[in-house]
Formats: C-alpha cells, sequence, structure tokens
C-alpha cells in the first residue's frame, strides 16, 4: 500500500477519481484502509483539510469513509435521512468548502433507502408519519411526483434535486463542484448520477 497524502491535493475531479478508485478497492474487497492510525490521528488532531464533502443518507449500510476506503481527515460527512436539506445541513455542506477549502460536494444516495421507502408509501397511502418524520416525507415528495412514486427513480430523482439546490447556493457557486452518485448495496459500487 502507498501513502497517497500527496494524491489528496489537487481538483475536484481528481479528488473524485480518488474516490472512485478507494471505491472500487472497496467493492472489490480490497480495501486500503488508507491513513487510519496513530500516526494519521496525530497529524490531524491539530486540523482538518478534507478534499471533499459528503452529503449522504444515514443508513448504517453507507459509511461514506468505508466506501470510499479514505482515511482520518480526507472526508467531511453531513448524513440526514435520505441526505434531505434543510438550512442546518445546507451550513454544514457549506462549511467544507468555505472554511476548509474542500473542492468537491458529494451527494451520495444509495439503493433500497428506508427513508425514500417509508416517505413513498406515506404518500402513496395518504397517511401522516409520526415525530418529525413528516420533515423527511415533505423534502421528498417532489422526487416522488416525478418518479410515479417507485424507489430506485425516487433516489436517483431526489440525488439530482439535492444537487441541483446545492449548486444553486451562491456561498457554494465557484467554491466547489457538486456532483450525485448513488450506492449499491448489492454491489458496492458507487455510481456517478449527476
Amino acid at each position: 500500500m502507498r501513502d497517497e497524502a500527496v494524491a489528496w491535493r489537487g481538483s475536484a475531479r481528481q479528488t473524485w477519481s480518488l474516490l472512485e478508485q478507494g471505491n472500487r478497492r472497496w467493492a472489490a474487497g480490497e480495501s486500503f484502509r488508507p491513513r487510519q492510525d496513530p500516526r494519521r490521528r496525530r497529524q490531524v488532531a491539530a486540523g482538518q483539510r478534507p478534499r471533499a464533502v459528503v452529503l449522504s443518507c444515514i443508513d448504517s449500510r453507507v459509511p461514506p469513509e468505508v466506501v470510499f476506503d479514505v482515511g482520518l481527515g480526507d472526508l467531511l460527512v453531513v448524513r440526514t435521512a435520505a441526505h434531505t436539506l434543510d438550512p442546518l445541513v445546507t451550513a454544514a455542506v457549506q462549511f467544507g468548502p468555505l472554511d476548509l477549502r474542500a473542492g468537491l460536494v458529494v451527494v451520495l444516495g444509495h439503493q433500497r433507502c428506508g427513508a425514500v421507502t417509508a416517505a413513498a408509501r406515506a404518500l402513496r397511502a395518504q397517511v401522516t408519519l409520526p415525530g418529525e418524520l413528516p420533515a423527511v416525507v415533505a423534502a421528498l415528495q417532489p422526487a416522488y411526483a416525478t418518479s410515479g412514486g417507485r424507489v430506485a427513480p425516487m433516489v436517483h430523482a431526489h440525488i439530482r434535486r439535492t444537487v441541483a439546490h446545492l449548486r444553486a447556493d451562491p456561498l457554494l457557486r465557484g467554491s466547489a463542484t457538486v456532483i450525485g452518485a448513488c450506492y449499491s448495496l448489492d454491489t458496492g459500487r458507487v455510481s456517478r448520477v449527476i
């Protein structure tokens, strides 16, 4: 295994390429688990310089650091149910490019998302979910409307909507490249959507 610390410096395109390489290793069962040792912990203890922000789902099967085979300090990860946005989440995403100079934002959806499935069922049955879950349903309603309520197309539609929202953000425009991707629970592979 080689030290990739130098490779992490560069453009958003280079960063995405490194994330793709890490994901290929993960999917093939050949993860390096780079920069996950006491030495790296000491290196990042005084400060962080993540190269990318990943906005992903809270699903326990999709930890971005694992699926992209990266180490401590490589990613700034923001997780919400179905990567839904609100002002606090948007602020967390903005923090990466504005304060930490992370040049890439990845919106990462995934196959068979439980939040998307629950929202689709609630919208189809016209029922109100308990607690604060209606906020998730409301955030996913536009994707439901454009996908016919089918979960897989709804996941992709929501990725595209989230990317469009972040690309239109005046604080992110010009400071980061925003892309969308989808993780396959079956294969472990991440595919770019937009």
